[in-house]
C-alpha cells in the first residue's frame, strides 16, 4: 500500500452519508453507459469494484445480472446493502481483490481507479479475475478538469486558499494521463484488446447547497484543501462560491454546468 492509499482509506472513512447526498447523482450519470461497455445483461456475474453506494450494482441487478460488489470503506457497504440488497457484498481493496482468476464475466469499476496509488497494478488485477472473452469497463474523470470541477479551483483561487505541498500523490511513473489515449493505454498495456475510450459529456445540475456540503465536508481532494485552511479563509471561499456559482443558477435556482468523464472498455483475450 502507497503513501497515496492510506491517504485514501483515511480520507473516505465515515465519509458515506456525506457522499451520499453530494456526490451520487453526478456519479451516477455514466454507470449505465458503463455497464453496457461491459455488456453486463440478464444472467452476467459482474463485479463492482468500489461500489461506494451500489450505484452500478443496483442498476446491474436491475438488468438481471448476478452481481458481487466489493468497496475498501465500510461506510460505503453498509449504505450499498440499504441500497442493494439482492447484490453480494463484501469488504475488498484494490490491488488485492478476494477472487479466484477468470471467476466474472464482466468487472466494472466507477470512478476508483482515481483512487488507488498504482494503477496499472489494479487494472492487472481486475484483468485477473475477469475470464477470456469478459469484459472490463471503467471511468476515471479527465484532465483538465471540467467547468464543474474547474468552479471549486476558481473559489480556492479567489480566496488566496493555502494548498498543502506535502500532500501524498501518486508517483508520476505510476500515473497516466487522464486523457482517452492515456487511459485506453492502461487498459491495453493491462494486455486487453478490443479497447475503446471515450468522453462521456453532460450538464450536471445539483442545488448549490449540496455542491458546497459536500467539499465542506470534506469529500474529495478539493474537500481535504478546504479543511486545511483557518476560519476566516473558509468564510471568504463560502463568499467567493456564492458569487461564482449565482451565474451558473438555472431559473429554477439549481447550479448547471458542464463536465465529463472518461469511459474505457476492453475485452480480456
Amino acid at each position: 500500500m502507497t503513501a497515496f492509499d492510506r491517504l485514501q482509506r483515511t480520507h473516505w472513512a465515515g465519509q458515506a452519508e456525506a457522499y451520499e447526498r453530494c456526490f451520487v447523482p453526478l456519479c451516477a450519470h455514466p454507470a449505465a453507459a458503463m455497464l453496457d461497455a461491459a455488456r453486463v445483461r440478464a444472467g452476467t456475474r459482474v463485479l463492482d469494484v468500489g461500489t461506494g453506494p451500489g450505484t452500478a450494482a443496483g442498476l446491474a441487478c436491475a438488468r438481471g445480472a448476478r452481481v458481487v460488489a466489493v468497496d475498501a470503506e465500510f461506510s460505503m457497504l453498509r449504505l450499498a446493502r440499504r441500497r442493494v440488497p439482492q447484490a453480494e457484498l463484501c469488504h475488498a481493496v484494490l490491488p488485492d481483490l478476494p477472487f479466484p482468476d477468470d471467476h466474472f464475466d464482466a468487472v466494472v469499476a466507477n470512478f476508483v481507479l482515481n483512487h488507488v496509488g498504482d494503477p496499472a497494478v489494479s487494472v492487472a488485477e481486475l484483468r485477473r479475475i475477469v475470464r477470456p472473452g469478459g469484459r472490463i469497463a471503467a471511468t476515471v474523470w479527465p484532465s483538465p478538469r471540467p467547468p464543474l470541477q474547474r468552479l471549486w479551483e476558481q473559489v480556492f483561487d479567489a480566496a488566496g486558499a493555502r494548498r498543502p505541498a506535502d500532500e501524498p500523490a501518486v508517483p508520476p511513473e505510476r500515473d497516466f494521463a487522464h486523457t482517452v489515449e492515456g487511459f485506453g493505454g492502461l487498459l491495453r498495456a493491462a494486455s486487453l484488446t478490443d479497447v475503446h475510450c471515450e468522453t462521456v459529456a453532460w450538464v450536471h445540475q445539483t442545488d448549490p447547497e449540496d455542491w458546497w456540503y459536500g467539499t465542506a465536508s470534506g469529500i474529495g481532494r478539493l474537500g481535504r484543501l478546504m479543511a486545511a485552511q483557518p476560519p476566516g479563509v473558509v468564510e471568504q471561499i463560502r463568499q467567493h462560491y456564492d458569487r461564482l456559482s449565482a451565474v451558473h443558477l438555472t431559473d429554477g435556482g439549481f447550479l448547471a454546468l458542464p463536465t465529463a468523464a472518461l469511459l474505457a472498455s476492453g475485452r480480456a483475450p
